[in-house]
């Protein structure tokens, strides 16, 4: 099909292309031979009359023009994809779809593990890709690689709709045995003990830690950091160190681990865990009938 000169079906290399920057990756994107790709990716320089990718040492850099064309390519394709590509009726007994969430570990602990357990029981022939945190995770669902995003609030997106999940506070866990903590946990031993922090694989840090450092910071002494909430305890059980947690997280430690839980010997932030889907698949039954599902057992989720 051509519109205006143009081969529609290239709108999709194209955005290969715009997203790889890389005429082998795209092509086995496509599932196309590196020389198709070529081809391909000639037609779109003569159509636009712009080279699109050009050589810079090792790499490949995008033109202004090509930079100009990844949203409204992606826009287009979305679009299309939410208008043909979805059926009106959703029946979960009998549908057969696959869906990505993008969640931490924290999340898929005290949330998700719920909601596909109870997916699974009335609608098993759907299927999940529950993916980590990350620093794309917010493109990823911009640009359609995932249908729903868990997120602290302060990181949603304006553009896509949202729905407030559940609030969570924190607690600090210590090792069951520790010698210096009966009681409870003074400032004083809270800044000298040694801590177990989290942070993602890029470095940063999430809502708590960004938030002792902006109020305390570097007052206190870090011996661990893991890239995984769940590993935490794993670091402080048989050691003095002690830990920062989620509140809801914090009680499922203590449950299945030889963990102590305290109340933090300061004020501490809450956090505020919100839900996001596509903006052009808000009308999709199926989009509907999971968010309801998720929102449903976080509504179910005893207060903190």
């Amino acid at each position: 099909m051509r519109y205006q000169r143009i081969d529609l079906n290239l709108l999709i290399a194209l955005d290969a292309l715009l997203a790889e920057r890389n005429v082998t990756r795209a092509a086995e994107r496509m599932h196309m031979t590196q020389s198709a790709m070529s081809g391909v990716l000639a037609r779109l320089r003569e159509y636009f009359d712009d080279p699109l990718l050009v050589p810079m040492g090792r790499a490949m850099k995008l033109t202004p023009r090509a930079e100009s064309m990844i949203q409204p390519v992606r826009d287009i394709l979305l679009k299309v994809d939410s208008t043909l590509g979805v059926r009106p009726d959703f029946d979960p007994a009998t549908a057969r779809r696959h869906f990505t969430v993008i969640a931490s570990d924290y999340v898929s602990n005290v949330l998700m593990a719920e909601v596909l357990r109870r997916i699974a029981l009335v609608a098993p022939g759907l299927s999940f890709d529950v993916r980590p945190s990350s620093m794309t995770m917010a493109q990823d669902l911009d640009q359609g690689r995932a249908d729903f995003l868990v997120t602290p609030a302060h990181l949603t997106l304006a553009d896509h709709p949202q729905a407030v999940l559940f609030e969570d506070t924190y607690q600090v866990i210590a090792c069951a045995q520790h010698p210096q903590l009966q009681d409870g946990i003074t400032l004083e031993q809270y800044q000298s003990l040694g801590h177990v922090v989290y942070q993602n694989e890029q470095g940063a840090n999430p809502w708590f830690e960004s938030w002792y450092a902006n109020q305390h910071g570097q007052t206190r002494r870090i011996e661990v950091v893991t890239h995984g909430f769940v590993l935490m305890p794993r670091f402080v059980v048989g050691t003095r160190r002690i830990a920062t947690v989620q509140t809801r997280l914090a009680m499922q430690f203590e449950q299945s681990m030889p963990v102590r839980l305290f109340e933090p010997p300061m004020e501490t932030p809450r956090l505020t865990e919100v839900l996001q889907w596509h903006r052009y698949r808000a009308d999709d039954p199926g989009v509907q009938w999971v968010r309801v599902q998720i929102e449903g057992v976080a509504g179910g989720m005893p207060g903190i």
